[in-house]
């Protein structure tokens, strides 16, 4: 009979599976070779998926490791680049299911890579193409789509696929998300102090009540003004105190250049000068606010008569601390993926909450700036130098019979020798007090009770400085 017929006979449609002769000679390949072809597509899908974000994940982290936001994110951008190539490649070279259209995320996510690499745009344009990056990556990810379902023709593939194309449009609407709460977040708080103007860019400083010897407080990282809240109002009913933002912080310009302890030190002394404050100053420094302090008072010493240290960073922080190498390569690496991710619309995952005992003017202050990308990016580039800041600060190696207070917070989790780093410190001064005192590193400032410690101690140096005698113990 013939095979039609029998088709006919079993019930089986006429269309149904041509014998592997006529399919060969019709240049169609064998079910099996199709199926095989298909099984290769499916694991190149699910390889690409893989390579794209590890790709990216690889040169942000490693080879891009703690760099400035455009090179994080244009080498993230290559990264994402490549899981596409990969599977626009590898299908037209092992499949019989040619995945051309890969070339087009591929191509466009490649493209925005290089140009901010090659352009580093500053913190403005960016901010500013966050109005037009989300909708293209959203379009593109819409078309990707469209395209990925006619093409592949096997739900395998696109299964494994999706992810991609689900992180395409997360960041998609992230972006566009971030853009829009920044845009509408309101006016900011006004601004206590004032701006003056240091060379290339504005410093702000704000200083209250009177008398002398004016304090300067120095915050640690990421510490602007208004995590003063609490010290200074203390502060100024014994003497004026000045508090202030570097670069990029808070209220204050962003600057070009260096952001290490020498660099810091004379801005601040420009700054100081500018506002009319006289010297000599008493510098009070809370963590790496310390180091600052040190260079200054290195660079400067006949404007310094008094320091305090408020759990202050070591200038040895690298060798005295066992554990800190890899802390600081692990906050390198953090603190420069942080502007990217924030535009990315992580803000709300990222963002702690606000210290609830500092003034409601100082709580607006930080929710206004605290977490915005200049600041974010002035982190990052303050990060950067700290090596070279332990190392100024190094140059301070004594300040003879200057009044000195050291504060340690004897309570938290505390690195491995950092007591001890702490009593080198009090070694600066034949005079000096060292405090161990019941709080944490954080909450000798943001602490109703606790931050009393810091504005004792920062009153005992005035106190001394006043008298030319040595400080009092508590």
């Amino acid at each position: 009979m013939p095979s039609q017929e029998a088709a006919h006979c079993r019930g089986v449609p006429e269309t149904a599976a041509p014998p592997l002769s006529t399919r060969l000679a019709h240049g169609a390949p064998p079910r099996s070779t199709a199926r095989a072809s298909g099984r290769r597509l499916a694991w190149l899908a699910a390889f690409s998926v893989a390579v794209g974000p590890l790709a990216a994940a690889a040169l942000a982290l490693g080879v891009a490791a703690g760099a400035p936001e455009h090179v994080i994110t244009g080498t993230g951008l290559l990264g994402l680049a490549l899981g596409w190539a990969a599977l626009a490649l590898g299908s037209v070279a092992w499949t019989d299911r040619p995945q051309r259209w890969a070339t087009v995320p591929a191509a466009g996510l490649g493209a925005a890579g290089a140009a901010v690499l090659v352009l580093a745009p500053g913190d403005r344009v960016l901010t500013a193409a966050g109005w037009v990056w989300p909708p293209l990556l959203l379009a593109l990810a819409s078309w990707t789509t469209i395209r990925a379902v006619r093409s592949m023709r096997s739900r395998a593939s696109f299964v494994l696929l999706s992810p991609a194309l689900v992180l395409l449009v997360v960041c998609a609407v992230g972006g566009g998300a971030a853009t829009l709460r920044a845009a509408f977040a309101g006016d900011p708080p006004p601004m206590p102090g004032q701006l003056y103007d240091v060379g290339d860019h504005r410093l702000h400083l704000s200083c209250t009540g009177s008398g002398g010897p004016t304090v300067v407080l120095l915050g640690g990282m990421g510490e602007a003004s208004a995590a003063w809240g609490l010290v200074q109002p203390s502060v100024a009913g014994t003497t004026r105190v000045c508090s202030y933002d570097r670069a990029g912080q808070a209220w204050s310009d962003s600057a070009p250049g260096p952001k290490d302890g020498v660099q810091v030190a004379a801005d601040l002394h420009t700054l100081l000068r500018r506002a009319g404050e006289p010297g000599p100053y008493v510098l009070a420094g809370h963590s790496v606010g310390g180091p600052y302090a040190m260079v200054y008072a290195a660079q400067y010493p006949d404007d310094v008569a008094g320091l305090v240290l408020l759990d202050s960073s070591s200038p040895h922080q690298f060798t005295a601390l066992p554990d800190y190498p890899g802390a600081y390569a692990f906050l390198r690496r953090s603190t420069a993926l942080l502007p990217t991710l924030m535009r990315l619309g992580a803000g709300p995952l990222l963002t702690s909450d606000v210290p609830a005992d500092l003034p409601s003017a100082d709580q607006a202050q930080l929710r206004s700036s605290a977490w915005g990308t200049r600041q974010l990016r002035a982190e990052r580039d303050e990060v950067a130098a700290y090596p070279e800041l332990f190392e100024q600060a190094q140059a301070l190696e004594d300040v003879g019979s200057m009044p000195l207070v050291v504060v340690t917070a004897s309570a938290g989790d505390r690195q491995a020798g950092w007591r001890d780093a702490q009593a080198a410190l009090a070694e600066l001064s034949p005079t000096s007090s060292h405090r161990l005192v019941p709080a944490t590193h954080t909450s000798l400032l943001l602490d109703a009770d606790d931050s009393d410690h810091s504005v004792a101690a920062i009153e005992d140096v005035v106190q001394a400085t006043r008298t030319s005698s040595a400080v009092s113990e508590p």
